[in-house]
């Protein structure tokens, strides 16, 4: 199950998320080379990918930004700017572009030191945008908790879309980091549980004054839970799949 599109586009164009999803396409490109050679890969992330062990030793916080331009393959990647498309847009149009990429910058921050708290004498690098782009989710489940997103539910041979609203999917979205984090094995590289869960929560309460400015509970009344703009409406294709009868 995950999500594929919301139903609220942005009012105005979103130059910094797309902005940042170019810069993650970019940063990766870049670095494909890389992956061929462990060694230059390794003393690449020891460089600019975020290293628990040395911000315990004083070192090494500039990994708290870089990293979150890097990825570690392309599903990872394709993901990312997943998630940062579905979500982001709206995001920013609330907060406006500068706040918008200070913002996304914290939550990355913040993830990063919650997965360090957690493992703080761990040498995994640690790359990605999954800490800051699950800042932007906090975010978006504050101001827009009932807008519809559409999730692509796959078991086995069967598939279908269904449209939920945000709280939902996002709710089981952060239940699921957690329950993740506490089976997780420290030490062993892997899904960065912590650094989600973290940069989620940094999300909810760094969007917190800007609900609060925005009338709080009145806000979710104005606008029903929504963007304040049209919503749209989405026209699945029946399936071509010929349906067999029985006799």
């Amino acid at each position: 199950m995950f999500p594929i599109r919301d139903h609220n586009p942005s009012g105005r164009t979103p130059y910094v998320t797309y902005a940042l999803m170019a810069l993650n396409i970019g940063v990766f490109l870049s670095s494909l080379s890389l992956m061929a050679d462990e060694r230059a890969l390794g003393e690449f992330y020891y460089a600019y990918a975020l290293l628990p062990a040395r911000l315990t030793h004083g070192e090494g916080y500039f990994g708290l930004i870089t990293s979150q331009f890097l990825h570690g393959g392309w599903m990872h990647l394709a993901g990312n700017m997943l998630f940062l498309w579905i979500f982001g847009d709206n995001v920013e149009d609330e907060m406006g572009h500068g706040r918008y990429l200070l913002f996304y910058l914290a939550c990355g921050i913040a993830a990063g030191l919650g997965q360090v708290v957690t493992e703080p004498l761990s040498w995994v690098p640690m790359v990605g945008a999954s800490g800051a782009i699950a800042g932007v989710m906090g975010g978006y489940l504050l101001l827009f908790p009932r807008a519809k997103v559409d999730i692509l539910v796959i078991f086995i041979v069967f598939f279908r879309i269904f449209a939920i609203p945000a709280w939902i999917m996002l709710g089981l979205w952060f239940g699921m980091q957690f329950i993740g984090g506490i089976g997780a094995t420290s030490g062993t590289g892997g899904v960065a549980y912590w650094a989600h869960a973290g940069g989620f929560i940094a999300g909810l309460v760094l969007t917190l004054p800007l609900w609060l400015r925005r009338g709080g509970f009145a806000f979710w009344r104005q606008t029903d839970g929504h963007p304040p703009h049209a919503a749209a409406d989405y026209d699945l294709a029946e399936s071509r799949i010929p349906k067999v009868r029985r006799k």
